[in-house]
């Protein structure tokens, strides 16, 4: 029991620790190895049994490529799909349809965002951008291609 109680006092700092001299005095770091000039004379070594270097060039985002969809049926929603399936980036506009329309097709649109990884986010008021999987559009990008077609960013 008396060592449990030992133990609690060191812990808490009440109690000095005859053993823990020992363990900093290990513990004391050894002197560092001279370091060598790296100048311009400096050169590169060979690495005689390991494998060359490779180099390969980063992945970059392909770019993304828009379509706007200005659908007035559901039968439009064919070609949102399709362009989408063919990688472009589709920005579906719903301004000028009926409520009901517009309920389909957004359904429409998330369910083939959804079911291919792509997404689907708010555009401007009734305006939806759909990315497929592995593109990103950047802000600038969108706000540029926006007010290129006259709309204006509102979410």
């Amino acid at each position: 029991m008396a060592g449990i109680w030992r133990k609690t006092l060191i812990y808490l700092g009440l109690v000095e620790d005859d053993e823990l001299d020992d363990y900093y005095d290990d513990l004391e770091p050894e002197p560092a190895a001279p370091r060598r000039a790296a100048g311009p004379r400096a050169t590169p070594r060979a690495n005689p049994g390991g494998p060359e270097g490779v180099v390969r060039p980063l992945p970059t985002a392909p770019p993304a490529m828009f379509h706007l969809v200005m659908p007035s049926t559901f039968n439009d929603a064919q070609e949102v799909g399709d362009k989408f399936r063919d990688g472009f980036s589709v920005i579906m506009n719903l301004q000028g349809v009926d409520a009901v329309l517009r309920r389909r097709l957004i359904d429409f649109a998330s369910g083939l965002a959804y079911g291919l990884a792509g997404s689907m986010q708010p555009a401007a008021d009734n305006v939806f951008l759909i990315t497929p999987n592995g593109v990103q559009v950047s802000a600038e990008e969108r706000r540029r291609f926006l007010e290129e077609r006259g709309f204006f960013n509102q979410a």
